[in-house]
């Protein structure tokens, strides 16, 4: 069956598994996190597939030929599951009888039980490593629960298995190690941190847990998936409470905005004004922003339909006294053009 945990297994030539997993994801045109999204697998799961350290299950190449309109490949195995234990445990047994001198119970019925047990009663049972997903602090709505939302809207992504934030390795490193402690004290979660092989100037914060994307898509109300395609903006939770409103801002500009100057040159003469930044692709998220900072007495002006901007040198101070920063870099370089 599709959905029992223990699939046949297809065991392919040496090589060949791996190079039929580049050519699907070359025929579909999709990334590696996006294939293990759309077959509902980790992608660390993926990754083992590719280096080959694990045989696939069945229903899992069939639904990779399924996508993208592709034969089953031939000279190919179709093995049961478990189909290597026979092989394993007359290693084990001869390891034990050298050891030991004799091989304890009747392995074949054991086996046989253990079968037996598990079509009956195992594989409807929800508890245990096997079905049971990690649990995570489910914490109220708070100041600090809307800045985690806003670095979501801002360089975040929720896939069915995971919440991943990407900043800049070397210029968000501080900030790197407030989030951490942030989803740390939010969820209870030790996130891990990953740079990226082909983009040396990425680092990935990454948690993969099914029970807080469910609390991330059902509590926050952020989207699974391409948050653009559903109408990113800021979740309802937030904008009827003028603190979480500030926080959520914060979340964004820290992760999404910039401070720059900027130049403009007459009479051969140049102009130097401080500019602070928030591009959004969603005219939602954009409008939004727009609305909270000009609650806020900050003035602030939209540009090109994605760039909402505050302009005016005091104005800049303000936003920082008021919305305020968890990003050091954003505070050094104000203060730095400032001088």
């Amino acid at each position: 069956m599709a959905n029992d945990i223990y699939q046949k297994r297809v065991i392919f030539l040496k090589g060949k598994q791996m190079k039929f997993l580049f050519e699907q994801k070359r025929k579909l045109k999709i990334s590696w996190s996006s294939l293990a999204d759309k077959i509902d697998i980790n992608s660390r799961t993926l990754n083992d597939w590719k280096r080959e350290k694990y045989s696939m299950p069945i229903d899992k190449l069939e639904k990779i030929c399924e996508l993208s309109n592709s034969k089953i490949p031939k000279n190919i195995k179709i093995k049961p599951a478990f189909w290597h234990i026979d092989k394993s445990s007359k290693l084990g047994a001869s390891a034990s009888i050298k050891k030991y001198g004799r091989v304890g119970g009747n392995q074949a019925y054991q086996k046989e039980k253990w079968y037996e047990w598990w079509n009956k009663k195992g594989k409807y049972q929800k508890v245990g490593c096997i079905k049971d997903p990690l649990p995570v602090k489910k914490p109220n709505f708070s100041k600090n629960l809307a800045e985690f939302t806003g670095i979501i809207l801002g360089d975040g992504g929720i896939s069915k298995n995971q919440v991943k934030i990407t900043i800049n390795k070397v210029a968000d490193a501080q900030y790197a190690l407030f989030i951490k402690n942030l989803i740390k004290d939010l969820f209870d979660i030790e996130p891990s941190m990953c740079s990226r092989k082909k983009d040396i100037s990425a680092l990935d914060i990454i948690v993969s847990r099914k029970k807080l994307v469910e609390f991330c898509h059902k509590k926050l109300g952020l989207h699974i998936g391409n948050k653009l395609k559903q109408g990113l903006d800021i979740p309802a939770w937030i904008k009827i409470n003028p603190e979480f409103e500030k926080a959520c801002v914060r979340g964004i500009m820290d992760t999404d905005g910039c401070i720059f100057d900027e130049v403009h040159r007459l009479k051969n003469k140049s102009y130097s004004y401080k500019r602070l930044n928030i591009t959004s692709a969603s005219p939602e998220l954009v409008k939004s922003v727009f609305n909270i900072l000009g609650k806020n007495g900050l003035f602030p002006k939209i540009k090109n339909d994605r760039c909402v901007q505050i302009e005016d040198k005091d104005r800049i101070e303000e936003y920082f006294r008021i919305i305020g920063t968890s990003n050091p870099k954003h505070r050094e370089r104000y203060c730095r053009l400032s001088t």
